[in-house]
């Protein structure tokens, strides 16, 4: 079957089964690797796209859930949040091995772009379930506020 797909506002035709993780779709339908494959659970957060803004994780998404809906992955994201959170991450060099970041990436700037201000409660909350087998827990909640804190004073 065939479903119609917005991602990274183009429109794509995938003819894939419905239960298709939109993971696949992405990777293997259109090429676009930058979201990664880590647990097939949504247990690891590297695989997390926007769906209308909001964090998701696609393997775990059937490409028939999605259709008619805005999906943006990490080689589509273009706010001004994430650009804040991906110049946070270079300054204070967050990445080691570099494979969770696209995730990292994705959900931190869905929530400095609904909250400024996040306190490390929500940060948590908000960071729950992507995991860094590198540990660099510590430079991700300082990038997080400190593009939150640039987010705040509109820069």
């Amino acid at each position: 079957m065939a479903f119609s797909v917005n991602i990274n506002g183009q429109d794509y035709l995938l003819d894939v089964p419905a239960d298709t993780p939109l993971l696949w779709a992405i990777r293997d339908n259109l090429k676009l690797t930058g979201t990664k494959f880590g647990c097939g659970l949504a247990q690891c957060g590297s695989c997390t796209v926007h769906l209308a803004g909001q964090p998701i994780r696609s393997c775990v998404t059937p490409v028939s859930a999605v259709v008619g809906q805005q999906i943006t992955t990490i080689e589509g994201i273009e706010s001004q949040a994430a650009t804040l959170i991906q110049t946070a991450w270079e300054k204070l060099e967050v990445p080691q091995c570099g494979y969770c970041q696209s995730g990292q990436v994705m959900a931190a700037s869905a929530l400095i772009a609904t909250n400024n201000s996040p306190t490390d409660a929500d940060i948590d909350a908000a960071m729950s379930g992507n995991i860094c087998r590198c540990a660099t827990y510590v430079r991700i909640r300082q990038a997080i506020k400190d593009a939150a804190s640039e987010l705040k004073e509109g820069v």
